[in-house]
């Protein structure tokens, strides 16, 4: 979280992070409680990802693509069936029989979004925006993830401004039960 450049160069390196974290997983055998543990750090970290996409690069995405609406609008469902996924996999252990389908689901979703957006949205934005917007897209990114929630909220309003209203106050709320739990904390 917070790693440095602009938005694309940021929203990358969680991307990569979160391959990493479906490695972890993949890397136990089912029904290890590790994996659980790991479930818990890549939601959390999809979830601060997410909310800072619909904060501000989605916004922009809209503001400088001659399709920017339909593009946003798209990306908002992909996050959307990944929340709902995430909230399935929230209330499972690891030895839940569910838990297997429901990390690989999450994971067909998530690199199928990785690729759209590394492979066409950020090269387009990259081409449509000047270095200066960019990094400042990169600043409110690594700026939304320190405040966004910790966990999947599907019913939570995903485009501004009621979004980047409630975000912090229900990221604060799951801060301080991840913290009363240690969920997503190393051992």
């Amino acid at each position: 979280m917070g790693h440095g450049g602009d938005v694309i160069a940021e929203l990358t390196v969680d991307h990569q992070e979160v391959e990493d974290f479906f490695k972890d997983i993949q890397g136990l055998p089912s029904g290890d409680p590790r994996r659980k543990h790991y479930a818990d750090k890549l939601t959390i970290e999809l979830v601060r990802h997410s909310v800072a996409e619909e904060e501000y690069l989605y916004p922009a995405v809209r503001e400088h693509l001659p399709d920017g609406d339909a593009i946003a609008d798209k990306e908002l469902e992909d996050h959307a069936a990944a929340e709902r996924i995430m909230k399935d996999l929230e209330g499972c252990r690891a030895d839940d029989p569910r838990f297997d389908g429901l990390v690989d689901k999450l994971m067909t979703e998530i690199r199928e979004h990785v690729a759209d957006e590394e492979g066409s949205l950020f090269p387009r934005l990259r081409g449509a925006c000047s270095a200066d917007t960019l990094a400042e897209l990169g600043d409110k990114v690594r700026s939304a993830k320190k405040t966004a929630p910790t966990r999947p909220h599907p019913s939570a309003p995903d485009k501004p401004p009621a979004n980047k209203l409630l975000a912090p106050g229900v990221g604060l709320v799951d801060r301080l039960r991840d913290a009363m739990s240690g969920r997503g904390k190393d051992s």
